[in-house]
């Protein structure tokens, strides 16, 4: 598949423990293009399958994401308005709403209801990007980097001689 060059992407080997852990940008990609192509080109009309009850089924999977995907592309909008944040919210609870009647075992998790608070998020603060905590997830992401053997109540002192934290300045 051709992509903009201005398009970020995903490990070429996302889903093996060699391609790590992803980030933020890389899972909004998957989530809002590379994986409705990918699902749409494998699940949607006109798609052949071993038999129709495997068709409905995947059919039914494909609707179910494409909810999430239509969430998560509201909430990545570059401009918000209320009716916008009233879709998102129509879209997340559609898509928690039906997951454990196509995932019977699955059960839901605490950030399953936290996706519905992002709406009031929506309407207070209006388009994600002039929120969202991307320095916040830098920050955690240079403490996952630090070397500390798993050894839990090492001193703030000890581990910045170990890693180089600049303090703020100027503040």
């Amino acid at each position: 598949m051709t992509t903009p060059t201005w398009l970020g992407s995903v490990p070429k080997n996302f889903g093996e423990a060699s391609a790590g852990t992803i980030k933020a940008d890389e899972w909004q990609f998957l989530i809002m293009i590379y994986l409705p192509i990918a699902l749409v080109s494998l699940w949607g009309a006109g798609t052949l399958h071993s038999s129709d009850k495997i068709a409905v089924r995947l059919k039914t999977n494909l609707n179910h994401t494409m909810e999430l995907v239509s969430a998560v592309y509201l909430a990545c909008a570059q401009t918000m308005t209320p009716r916008r944040a009233q879709a998102y919210c129509s879209h997340i609870a559609a898509y928690v709403g039906k997951l454990q009647t196509i995932h019977p075992t699955f059960s839901v998790r605490p950030n399953h209801h936290a996706s519905f608070h992002i709406y009031d998020y929506l309407l207070l603060f209006r388009p994600t990007h002039s929120w969202w905590s991307f320095p916040f997830k830098h920050l955690i992401g240079i403490i996952q980097r630090i070397p500390i053997n798993h050894k839990f109540g090492m001193s703030f002192q000890s581990m910045n001689k170990k890693v180089r934290l600049n303090p703020v300045r100027g503040a």
